[in-house]
């Protein structure tokens, strides 16, 4: 976790200073800004249509009675796309536009589903013997069953004044 942070706060905006000085060298510092405004509303563009589909298949699992853990996952993926395009550089922009592509997409978010089945388990009581196993939002069912026991079926209320 102190590698990550690390990158994050002092590897990655090394990279980046190096690259802008690099490539503003070598097309100079007008053409350097103006690829960066350019790539930003280009990719804000992308984000904007790739967001618009994610929640078209939200909407669409959701009227079919399905868990939209895809849609979900993509519209979170595609926000990180979208911040990370707007930050000026080369290096954010570049995984931005990575992230914004369907099959990358596609890829990251196999990883965190599994990432996130191996986190979660339901434990549940099955003919009196409790039973737990991974929870899976391709096979889940909508419905979810409770036994319960009513406790207090009163209208009367004693604590209201009447």
């Amino acid at each position: 976790m102190l590698f990550r942070l690390f990158f994050l706060f002092v590897t990655f905006p090394l990279i980046e200073l190096i690259l802008i000085l690099m490539i503003g060298q070598r097309i100079g510092i007008g053409a350097t800004l103006a690829v960066i405004l350019l790539t930003g509303i280009l990719g804000v563009t992308l984000a904007r249509t790739q967001g618009l589909k994610a929640l078209a298949r939200y909407q669409e699992a959701i009227q079919q009675g399905k868990i939209p853990h895809e849609a979900i996952i993509d519209s979170l993926l595609i926000l990180v796309a979208g911040i990370l395009l707007v930050i000026p550089s080369f290096l954010a922009d570049g995984l931005g536009v990575l992230l914004l592509l369907p099959p990358v997409r596609a890829l990251i978010r196999g990883y965190l589903k599994k990432s996130i089945q191996e986190k979660i388990t339901v434990a549940q009581q099955d003919m009196g013997m409790p039973t737990t196993h991974r929870f899976d939002p391709d096979t889940a069912s909508p419905v979810i069953t409770v036994e319960a026991e009513v406790v207090e079926n009163s209208t009367d209320h004693p604590h209201r004044k009447q």
